[in-house]
């Protein structure tokens, strides 16, 4: 494994206004949730913050300050695909896509260091096709659990809690396809492996954390976990063969890594 020791220059070389990134959180589940988050994010720079958007996704309990409101709900991949093909020619360069059930752990302003922390990487990369804050823990993708001494990874996939879209990416490797697996359990997964797998770095931010409440509402819908997780081994299975298990578990060590 290559590593490589840079100081750490980015937020004296780059402009938080690089990039255009449409925030995006999705909710559904309990008001309290999504403002918790909201809010933490509202702290950032004026100009950023235009950037910041809350789709309620037909939630029985909507939030009352939310962009829009969809007409049924999407569920997480019909959520995410309207939100990139909204964003899609709106002069956006990237959409984050964030679960409401997570908050921020590292200092603010997160979305200008974010902003800032992506020009960084496509500055040294070239391009970037999906990104992602690392989080304090996750049980299911060790890949995704911060590494403090290291700067960011490259991965082959990633758990897609809070991802940064490239809309070029989008575009480039053909869309979504969710092809009716609408829970999005292993949506996440196909969508950044096939971004690794046509040239595009898939990105884990060590700069960045944040703390995932896992299932916060998922859990409140019955046998909602269950339908998830039977439709992604079908999901997974058509795409990856009968040993995806075997294959994804291989691919979750980190591919590349860089300290700052």
């Amino acid at each position: 494994m290559l590593k490589i020791s840079k100081p750490n220059l980015y937020l004296k070389m780059f402009k938080p206004t690089t990039l255009k990134i449409a925030t995006v959180i999705l909710h559904y589940g309990e008001p309290k949730i999504t403002k918790a988050l909201h809010h933490q994010l509202l702290k950032d720079d004026p100009q950023i913050v235009q950037n910041l958007f809350v789709l309620d996704n037909n939630a029985p309990k909507p939030y009352h300050k939310s962009w829009k409101r969809l007409p049924k709900n999407l569920y997480w991949a019909g959520a995410l695909e309207f939100c990139l093909d909204f964003f899609l020619n709106k002069h956006y360069d990237y959409l984050w896509f964030l679960n409401n059930d997570l908050i921020f752990t590292s200092k603010g302003p997160i979305l200008t260091k974010v902003q800032t922390r992506i020009a960084y990487l496509e500055k040294k990369l070239g391009k970037v096709g999906i990104y992602s804050p690392s989080f304090s823990f996750n049980p299911y993708h060790p890949q995704m659990s911060r590494q403090k001494e290291k700067g960011f990874i490259k991965v082959s996939y990633i758990d897609g809690i809070a991802p940064a879209i490239n809309l070029k990416c989008y575009k480039n490797i053909n869309g979504l396809d969710c092809d009716n697996n609408l829970y999005g359990y292993g949506v996440d997964i196909w969508l950044s492996l096939r971004t690794y797998l046509q040239g595009w770095p898939v990105i884990v931010d060590q700069e960045i954390e944040a703390k995932h409440f896992y299932h916060a509402t998922a859990k409140t819908i019955g046998n909602f976990l269950n339908k998830a997780k039977l439709q992604k081994n079908t999901y997974l299975r058509k795409r990856l063969g009968p040993n995806f298990t075997t294959i994804l578990k291989k691919l979750q060590t980190a591919i590349y890594y860089e300290t700052n």
